[in-house]
């Protein structure tokens, strides 16, 4: 007798229902090569149900004073503890990463619920007396109404959470369409959303791929749209939602190039530079993607570095052992490797392949080694295109001023590290570089809740990023009142 696996539904005003689509597709665990469930890929008719109800629900929840809408944020973090390491297993199993980044991405979740509890300092408006005689003129920050997310494939529990609470603790409805390559975790984490009663309507979710996507872009009572992926989607949804009046905030790709200086310390940097370029398995926006030695450290960074990388463990993601997960899809891992041949074919040095990567007991995963490729110039298509995967380009430079215009002359501006000792080196560097987040010895590291999340250039289009306070401002429309009084 076969199993029947699971068919994942929507939760549109506050139940569990069935799309109307007669398309499907297969939930997989890129561990084992395995179906684990079924999605259906949603229609505009799903989506439209979901605002409906976003917009029913919202007059009711805008009148919510913000404290109490704060307070089911409380309720859903202390949920979100108790399930915390079903959330990470459930992510795990349907994307790939190592149960211990898997546990970071959830509490990265957990603690932009918390932040956004601070809605009644964040949310205030100012005032001001006698702008002219006897007049008064006070801003106040008011909801706007239904908001959406179009999330990716490799951060399934954490992106939506860059967003949601932001939008519902200021008075907002939401509809989030979750990666169809990951809709587990987003169920199970809507299960919990379900068991703290948030009133009907407020929160919502629609599964499925590009007719869903479309259907919320074009929507009329859909305010405003964030979203996480590729620049050439980026910038599409940017484009949209300037055809439809949306505000809009569409993170983008990235090419992040990491800076040795001479006089970095190596052994101390080492595990944030593993970290760096193979964490998630190169599967996101925050990895490192060029490797920069400046001047005479290039020989004992590129052997070092190559020797670490020889140590990562590849396996299944729920194996506390394991370092890096597999790739997300077949597909994709064919096209990582695709890059690779590329890396070839231009004349890289492949110092380190990891191509034909076995992985005991799991002849079906979607498994891609670390690879190190030396001697890479800039003008070479691994030093230019955003591979999204274990490949790790070295590129060297004479100095600080061919770093830059490395790091300059690329099409993204997403993120740049260096690692140096001395102070004024990393001052010439983050002020000189282009990317909008920037790490100094540390890695390629992501800024936590209370702080923006968000590139420059191709990787960001809006003026508005990811959670931090500036969210409080994408969600919310200044009410500017003017009075006098005789």
């Amino acid at each position: 007798m076969t199993m029947s696996l699971p068919l994942i539904k929507n939760y549109i005003d506050g139940e569990w229902v069935e799309s109307d689509s007669t398309t499907f597709g297969d939930v997989t665990n890129p561990a084992k090569g395995e179906k684990i469930a079924t999605v259906a890929y949603g229609t505009a008719a799903d989506v439209d149900r979901a605002v409906t109800a976003a917009r029913e629900a919202f007059g009711h929840w805008r009148e919510t004073p913000p404290l109490s809408r704060a307070r089911y944020l409380f309720r859903l973090k202390d949920a979100f503890e108790e399930n915390f390491e079903e959330i990470a297993e459930t992510l795990t199993t349907e994307h790939g990463k190592a149960i211990d980044e898997a546990r970071g991405e959830v509490r990265r979740m957990i603690e932009n619920v918390e932040h956004a509890t601070g809605v009644t300092t964040l949310m205030s408006g100012y005032t001001l007396e006698d702008i002219a005689k006897n007049i008064d003129c006070y801003g106040h920050r008011q909801p706007m109404g239904v908001f959406g997310c179009i999330a990716p494939y490799n951060f399934p529990a954490m992106v939506p959470w860059w967003f949601l609470p932001y939008a519902v603790v200021t008075g907002n409805t939401f509809v989030l369409k979750p990666s169809e390559q990951v809709p587990m975790t987003q169920t199970r984490i809507m299960e919990i959303v379900d068991e703290v009663g948030f009133p009907e309507g407020v929160i919502n979710m629609v599964h499925g791929s590009r007719d869903v996507v479309n259907a919320m872009l074009d929507h009329p009572d859909i305010q405003g749209i964030s979203f996480v992926g590729s620049t050439p989607t980026a910038r599409h949804i940017y484009r949209q939602c300037g055809v439809t009046g949306k505000r809009v905030q569409s993170l983008g790709g990235a090419k992040n190039i990491v800076a040795v200086m001479p006089d970095a310390d190596l052994d101390q940097g080492m595990p944030s530079l593993l970290t760096s370029f193979y964490g998630c398995s190169g599967q996101r926006c925050l990895s490192g993607s060029v490797l920069v030695p400046v001047g005479d450290i290039a020989d004992r960074l590129v052997a070092q570095f190559t020797a670490a990388s020889r140590t990562v463990r590849l396996g299944d993601g729920l194996d506390e052992q394991t370092f890096m997960g597999p790739l997300i899809s077949a597909a994709h891992r064919e096209r990582v490797l695709g890059y690779i041949e590329k890396g070839i074919a231009e004349g890289a040095d492949l110092v380190l392949d990891g191509r034909d990567m076995q992985v005991d007991g799991y002849p079906g995963g979607f498994f891609v080694g670390p690879t190190v490729f030396d001697h890479v110039t800039p003008d070479m298509t691994i030093a230019k295109e955003e591979i999204f995967g274990p490949v790790v380009s070295i590129v060297r430079a004479a100095d600080m001023d061919a770093v830059v215009d490395l790091i300059n002359t690329r099409e993204f501006a997403n993120a740049a590290c260096i690692y140096t000792a001395s102070g004024a080196a990393a001052r010439e560097f983050k002020y000189r570089v282009k990317p909008a987040m920037v790490g100094v010895n540390i890695g390629i590291a992501a800024p936590m809740s209370f702080f923006p999340f968000g590139g420059a250039g191709n990787s960001m289009f809006g003026d508005i990023k990811g959670h931090g306070q500036e969210s409080f401002l994408f969600y919310t429309d200044m009410k500017v009142v003017i009075e006098r009084w005789y």
